[in-house]
């Protein structure tokens, strides 16, 4: 109950790019299933759900996913079984959720195949969390692209260097980094908590980071178009 009491207090509307991440929800619950797959959706995730391990082999045959966030108590085939199964043919990244908190059904988990593991109830938030560092795990090992672009300008990872059209934008070291951040992630949620550690400082000190860098490319800093705000986890970059 406190769990879905929170989902839904902190449930909002995001717009939903094509590029969003595609997440399966998996769960026989029926109310969590769909406050999972409302909460995600309203953060910017794509989302598919399946009730039972059977219906989410059919999802799995038909649609490509980025991730399956996956019940582990099911009745049938557990989530456990699923997921064990699964690692024979899909390196697909898994967060498990499960009433059990002992360590050695952690443990049966993880060591099944899932990535992650979070007991219920759990913190949206810290699902949210938990979602973007698995997927920001899986962007680090795949190709980057040399350079970025996003309405007039385009950023280059290798030189750090931001231009307008064919005019550079003078930028500081610490604006260099965080550009560099959103651009290995393009259309990803970065947590404030993890902007902050990259520069071991805080989060008031992020956000005015973030403030400082809109008014070098939003035309509107308070109404941004580049540089999303992901309101109470952190911010994203919508490149084209």
């Amino acid at each position: 109950m406190m769990m879905e009491t929170a989902l839904g207090q902190q449930s909002r509307q995001t717009v939903l790019e094509d590029t969003a991440s595609h997440l399966l929800v998996v769960d026989d619950d029926r109310r969590i299933r769909t406050l999972l797959s409302r909460y995600l959706v309203e953060n910017g995730y794509r989302v598919t759900t399946a009730d039972t391990a059977a219906e989410a082999r059919r999802r799995l045959q038909g649609l490509s996913f980025d991730m399956i966030v996956l019940d582990l108590m099911m009745p049938g085939e557990s989530g456990i079984e699923f997921a064990a199964d699964l690692r024979t043919s899909s390196d697909v990244p898994i967060l498990m959720l499960t009433a059990r908190s002992e360590l050695e059904h952690r443990i049966e988990g993880l060591e099944a195949g899932a990535d992650d593991y979070l007991a219920k109830p759990f913190e949206p938030r810290e699902l949210l969390l938990r979602i973007a560092s698995i997927l920001r795990r899986q962007t680090r090992g795949q190709p980057v692209e040399e350079a970025v672009s996003f309405g007039p300008f385009s950023f280059h990872l290798g030189r750090g260097e931001l231009k307008c059209g064919e005019e550079i934008v003078r930028l500081t070291e610490r604006e260099r980094e965080l550009l560099r951040i959103f651009a290995t992630q393009p259309g990803e949620t970065v947590s404030r908590l993890d902007l902050a550690a990259s520069a071991n400082g805080s989060e008031r000190a992020v956000d005015v980071q973030i403030n400082r860098l809109r008014r070098k490319i939003e035309t509107d800093p308070s109404n941004p178009i580049h540089l999303q705000t992901v309101r109470g986890i952190g911010y994203r970059l919508q490149i084209d």
